[in-house]
């Protein structure tokens, strides 16, 4: 039986359109964006790949500064709603060669489940954070996360996958979290 376990070693961090236009709308915006700059921050330190999206950079602006400034590439701008309908994203996950999707954005109900669901269709494990996720309405992330959970992603939230990764205290990855965990 597959391990349903997150391990740093396997995974790719998805960031789905947190767009400057875009996330003034979404419920309980602040904490999403809190809860991804906390994966982004884990994923800087434990080496975890780190691919970011835009939806129609020309219309919902770029992705909002404080996430932006921890994005180490350029973000891959889309027209589609899946991630996976843009080449360019394919290729960047491709290139990571990981199998794992640790996956948040905006929105839950829309991008982030159409490319939860192509990642399950491509065969990747899914870990679907889900307070790093969220919805303008918040009915609709919820049934966007029992949706992915139901085609068989694992839910998650931000501190809970951060810790599964660091897997254990007193290292120095875990010194350097601490800051980021107030």
């Amino acid at each position: 039986m597959k391990s349903s376990r997150l391990n740093a070693d396997e995974a790719v961090l998805v960031v789905v359109d947190m767009q400057e236009r875009l996330l003034p709308a979404i419920h309980n915006q602040e904490s999403v964006k809190a809860n991804t700059a906390l994966l982004m921050h884990a994923a800087r330190t434990l080496s975890v790949p780190v691919i970011v999206t835009t939806q129609y950079l020309k219309g919902l602006g770029p992705v909002v500064g404080e996430l932006s400034a921890l994005n180490p590439t350029a973000p891959i701008d889309k027209m589609t709603f899946s991630c996976f309908g843009s080449p360019e994203f394919r290729a960047a996950l491709d290139a990571t060669g990981r199998r794992t999707i640790l996956l948040c954005g905006v929105e839950a109900h829309i991008c982030v489940l159409q490319t939860g669901l192509d990642s399950l269709a491509a065969e990747y494990s899914v870990h679907l954070v889900t307070d790093a996720t969220g919805s303008r309405a918040p009915a609709n992330a919820v049934l966007g996360h029992r949706r992915l959970e139901g085609a068989g992603a694992l839910l998650s939230s931000a501190e809970m996958a951060v810790y599964e990764m660091l897997g254990r205290a007193g290292t120095p990855a875990f010194k350097a979290m601490l800051p980021h965990f107030k």
